[in-house]
């Protein structure tokens, strides 16, 4: 059974799925890990920042208060958004536009 265009247009969107920023699937999870990273670094260097002020005499309310500001700064996050199929994508990229 041979299907009209608009069904295989409507099956295409239904199978290809893409980030929520539009993005090819294969060309996002290569931006995915760089964005991991960068905030796995950004973390690491606030950490370190913190441990240098700490460096010469043990001092127990000095530690004490390094530590406490350490714990107390929210490290950055990242989230991986979903895929979502095309037509769902497009659909929500018309409804925006239209207002």
């Amino acid at each position: 059974m041979r299907r009209s265009p608009q069904e295989e247009k409507a099956l295409s969107y239904a199978k290809d799925r893409r980030y929520a920023y539009g993005n090819n699937s294969k060309a996002a999870r290569k931006a995915v890990p760089r964005r991991k990273r960068w905030v796995n670094k950004a973390n690491r260097h606030a950490e370190q920042q913190f441990l240098a002020e700490a460096r010469g005499p043990v001092d127990a309310a000095q530690a004490e208060d390094i530590e406490d500001r350490l714990h107390g700064r929210r490290p950055k996050r990242w989230r991986k958004w979903p895929d979502m199929p095309l037509g769902r994508l497009l659909e929500l990229r018309r409804r925006r536009a239209g207002e």
